[in-house]
């Protein structure tokens, strides 16, 4: 929200799913406020009435209060439980990024956003966005629980330590708008703000050609994968016994435990930082940890280059 200087309020809205959730929050706001003022006013009239010294009739009635008391019973829950339902399909519309998607990952650490585009631009408190295409963000903290909140985007999405969470959103208005961290997350927390600049798509192709490109974030990962070591057990020439990673991405991998997961950001990065923690059926725990040694870019890095790997199959990195 943003005051001008004429004394209106002005709300900007720059994303697709910004007036559903205005119309929802609208929605809660007025039912609610009805609710609130119908009962307070009910208070009110009553005890002004049922005063003690009043003269009021107190006699207490005769007749069947049944059908008043399925009334304001059945009513209100109907009304809440649309709105349940209707705050539930938008869930559910936030929570499942459509397959098109330009991805970015996005790592918080005491206080700044770093954030990395696939082909290698990176920024730090700023992200460009091309309009009207459906992006989605991959984020990872480095040390403690952020959260990303852009308000003309009305999207806010916690940021923790260990594991990845995702957020998406389609914007449809050209502009530079707000970037927050909604938790508290240390001492300079009220520092730790951006922007996030929407620009048309050819002129978004042009900045991400221009200014400071750097290597894709799947080259760099190659160059860690080769540099760590991974490639001596990770091939089909290697006397050590260790999976092939090649299609790993997005497939289900079978476990020591009989259990089977879908491999994932979460996964291989827990098999990078936490090797012993899900054994891949037919190996053995010897699998050093990176745990210390990696950062969470490096990881993602790491994770992108892995995933390279489904649309170009490698038999030996």
């Amino acid at each position: 929200m943003k005051i001008l200087l004429t004394g209106t309020w002005e709300f900007p809205s720059a994303s697709e799913m910004a007036p559903q959730m205005d119309a929802l929050f609208m929605g809660l706001l007025v039912i609610s406020s009805l609710v609130a003022f119908a009962v307070a006013g009910f208070i009110v009239v009553f005890g002004i009435r049922y005063r003690r010294g009043s003269t009021a009739d107190r006699t207490p009635g005769h007749g069947s209060t049944m059908p008043i008391e399925i009334a304001w019973t059945a009513v209100p829950l109907a009304i809440f439980v649309a709105l349940f339902v209707w705050a539930a399909v938008l869930y559910f519309q936030m929570a499942r990024p459509p397959a098109n998607s330009v991805e970015v990952h996005v790592v918080a650490k005491q206080w700044m956003w770093k954030v990395q585009h696939p082909g290698g631009r990176r920024e730090i408190n700023e992200l460009h966005v091309p309009l009207g295409r459906p992006v989605v963000l991959v984020m990872i903290s480095q040390d403690v629980i952020h959260s990303f909140y852009v308000p003309a985007f009305r999207i806010k999405q916690d940021v923790l330590p260990g594991r990845y969470t995702r957020q998406w959103f389609i914007p449809n208005r050209i502009g530079r708008y707000h970037l927050f961290c909604a938790e508290y997350c240390g001492t300079d927390h009220s520092r730790m703000i951006g922007t996030v600049t929407v620009m048309q798509p050819p002129e978004y192709a042009r900045w991400q050609e221009t200014g400071d490109v750097g290597t894709s974030m799947a080259a760099v990962g190659r160059g860690l994968f080769m540099s760590r070591g991974c490639s001596g057990c990770h091939s089909v020439r290697s006397a050590i016994s260790a999976p092939l990673l090649d299609g790993v991405y997005g497939k289900p991998v079978a476990l020591s435990d009989g259990a089977t997961v879908i491999a994932d950001e979460g996964y291989i990065r827990d098999s990078i930082l936490l090797p012993n923690k899900q054994i891949a059926a037919g190996y053995s725990p010897v699998m050093p940890t990176f745990q210390g040694q990696l950062g969470e870019e490096e990881v993602a890095q790491l994770i992108a280059y892995i995933r390279s790997l489904t649309a170009k199959p490698e038999t030996s990195p």
